[in-house]
This record gives structure tokens, sequence and C-alpha cells, in this order.
């Protein structure tokens, strides 16, 4: 695997273009993400239970996805990362080493972890965009949220051409700060440790994921009990899910009680 990784990067016809693209396109999607999160939080878009209910359950086989992407290389972080990762699932009581045997299908990680991995990071994308044209169909029942809060027919404008062409200015700025990344500066958000080739007799001295993930690992960290921290970090962003219930304001969006 890592010296497949090689080839695509030296022998195949612009191999190292496409793999750049697509590792730091995963950095991209996350800082979008993260922004859309932020924005719904802000203008109260919660308030739409099922729709964000949805996007929550997609944050989830994002990460899953991002996760076992990361895995692929099989550099020293993405071995060590996936071990620590996996590792987790030994905290849940009773079934919890059944389970791990089981992700890993076998003693360790090894080929077979591998290749689920791979295989799950295929076929997860489908997944994903089938549970995005659910999450647009709720959205499209209720309508999209604003900064105000607040639903006027009046006020409504025609979706083309003021936002088609707000999104496709967004979609151009986006796609020029991927190529600069990709061109320019490939490895900025990588570890040096995964140009390493995987050894599982060498544990690098700090074992971390991708910056998109540090909140996680560092609430994971935080708590010395280990099925505590296990908790702590699914709760993280299971906390979601409840946000909804939380919302006791009459007025919807935080435009008009700024923090």
């Amino acid at each position: 695997p890592f010296s497949s990784v090689a080839h695509i990067h030296r022998d195949v016809q612009h191999g190292w273009l496409i793999r750049n693209l697509h590792a730091n396109g995963a950095s991209l999607f996350f800082i979008c993400i993260y922004l859309h999160i932020g924005r719904g939080l802000y203008y109260g878009s919660y308030i739409f239970t099922e729709t964000w209910n949805i996007g929550v359950v997609l944050l989830l086989l994002v990460m899953a996805t991002a996760f076992m992407g990361y895995v692929l290389p099989w550099g020293q972080m993405s071995f060590w990362g996936a071990t620590v990762i996996t590792n987790l699932l030994s905290a849940i009581p009773y079934v919890g080493n059944t389970l791990v045997g089981w992700v890993w299908g076998g003693f360790a990680i090894d080929n077979a972890t591998l290749t689920r991995f791979f295989t799950l990071h295929f076929l997860l994308p489908f997944i994903i965009m089938a549970v995005s044209m659910v999450h647009l169909l709720f959205l499209h029942e209720t309508g999209s949220n604003n900064p105000t809060g607040l639903d006027s027919n009046s006020d409504k404008i025609p979706f083309h051409p003021y936002y088609s062409y707000k999104d496709a200015l967004g979609a151009l700025i986006m796609l020029l700060c991927l190529l600069y990344l990709a061109l320019f500066s490939p490895n900025l958000l990588g570890d040096p440790e995964n140009f390493s080739p995987a050894n599982p007799l060498v544990t690098p001295p700090h074992i971390k994921p991708e910056w998109y993930f540090l909140f996680a690992y560092a609430i994971l960290r935080s708590i010395p009990n280990k099925l505590g921290g296990v908790l702590a970090l699914l709760f993280s962003i299971l906390i979601l899910f409840i946000l909804p219930l939380t919302h006791t304001s009459k007025q919807r969006a935080m435009s008009f009680r700024p923090i």
C-alpha cells in the first residue's frame, strides 16, 4: 500500500496532482462542513429537527470516511492512528475486545483491516450522496433558514441569478485555494511521520490525527479514564442531536442577541 502511493506520485501521469487534490480536498471539505455547522448554530437552523439530525448523521459518515482514507496510505501516522482509534472500542464493557478483533479482521491491524477500510472508504461516499439527497429533500420541505430567522414570502428573491452566481463564486474561490494548496504546499497539513512506511515495532513520539479531528482527540486525551474519554469524545459530537431540544428563546437566530 505504501509503495502504491509512491507509484501514483512518481510514475502515474499527473498522479501527484490527483493525490494532492484528494488529500487536501478532505481538509477543505471539513472547513466547509464546520463553517456550515457554525452557521446553523448561529442562525438556529436546528429548529428544523429532521434536516438538522440528518445533517449530524452526514457529519458522522464524513468523519468515518475521512478516518478510513487517512489509514490507506499506510504510513506511520496512518497505522498508529488506526491502532489508537480502533482500540477505543476495547473500552466498551464485555464486548470491547471481541469488537476490536472483528474490526481488525485478525489479531492485529494488517492487510485484512486495510482491505475493509479501503472498501468502506469507497462505499461510504455513495451512502453520503444518498443521505445528502434526503437532507436536501427535508430542506426543500421547510425552506432554507436566513440570518433573521423569519420566513417572509414578500422578501423572497429568485435563486438564479442571485444565489447561483454567489455559489459559483464561492466554489471558484474554494477551488483556487485547493489548487494553491495542492500545487505549492501539498504537505502543509500532513504529518511528516507519514513519509515513513508503517512499522508496528516503532511507535512515533507524538501520535495525533489530522487537524479536523484534533478537537475530538484533545477531549479523549484530557480524561485519564479510558471509557470516560471515549464517552466524552462521542458526546462531543452526538450532543448536536439534542440541540433542537435545548432551544428556549422566542427568537430563532442569534443575530439579535450576539455573543
